[in-house]
């Protein structure tokens, strides 16, 4: 069975006919349970997101701040497996019909085996992989496999990232490319900054490939402000904060439905 990359590639392309940005929502499988997790990404959808990225939780996540690390030590203290993760991909694509990629680091996949793990997230319907720690001139297993399953390959971009490096990280990616706003770790920040614009501006010298920002937009006015100038506006720290500061599941899922759809009008100009 092929993975859902074209399926990716047309809503990120159906935002830009739109004349906005796409919503990218990340959320950790698992977090606060497995099936929570799955209706939290199914919330997400419901309340506005184009797309979502599935966290796989990490003991070790370095690209992570403290509210994401937080959920995702929730959801290893749950027991959550790599089954788990492949199940929430399934049931929120098959609910909703929308591109669901898998974000995770690469010691999981290494050890779980490439040919697996990429069979089993195409057979669940998955869109591709966000690998934030997998250098490119490493991934020719990876690609190769994630090709032959009609996954895309997300890598990510930093503002350190040299005009040079920024051509070959581009070149060997597929679906988007993550660009990261800031030097750092995910979190809300009180301001995104100009190094994402300029960050957008200089990938965009060396690929058509969709331009999409994360890494500290937390409400309506940054997703506005970020939408102006990337093609997706990626949010995940916000949503995460939401279900951690709610009384209960049922308002943790109303908190990420409503700043979903908060978030959906500022990235189309409406907020």
């Amino acid at each position: 069975m092929s993975g859902n990359v074209q399926l990716l590639s047309d809503t990120l392309a159906a935002a830009k006919s739109e004349g906005h940005a796409a919503l990218i929502a990340y959320l950790p499988a698992g977090f606060p349970t497995v099936t929570g997790g799955i209706e939290a990404v199914k919330a997400a959808l419901d309340g506005g997101a184009d797309v979502v990225e599935v966290g796989l939780p990490h003991s070790d996540p370095v690209l992570d701040g403290p509210v994401i690390q937080t959920a995702d030590d929730i959801a290893l203290r749950g027991g959550v497996r790599i089954a788990d993760v492949m199940r929430t991909v399934r049931e929120a694509h098959e609910a909703t019909g929308k591109p669901i990629l898998v974000m995770t680091y690469w010691n999981p996949i290494d050890r779980y085996g490439v040919e697996r793990f990429t069979a089993e997230l195409a057979e669940a319907g998955g869109a591709g992989c966000i690998l934030p720690d997998l250098p490119v001139q490493e991934s020719a297993l990876w690609r190769e496999h994630a090709a032959k399953h009609g996954l895309a390959t997300v890598f990510v971009v930093a503002p350190s990232s040299k005009d040079a490096r920024l051509a070959e990280i581009t070149a060997a990616g597929s679906g988007f490319v993550y660009a990261a706003s800031l030097m750092g770790v995910t979190g809300t920040r009180e301001s995104v900054g100009a190094q994402a614009e300029d960050l957008v501006r200089r990938t965009r010298t060396t690929t058509d490939t969709p331009v999409c920002v994360g890494l500290g937009v937390s409400n309506a006015a940054q997703a506005a402000e970020v939408a102006r100038f990337a093609d997706g506006v990626i949010v995940g720290s916000a949503f995460v904060k939401r279900m951690l500061d709610a009384p209960d599941d049922a308002a943790g899922l109303e908190g990420v439905r409503a700043l979903a759809a908060d978030l959906a009008k500022g990235v189309r100009g409406q907020a």
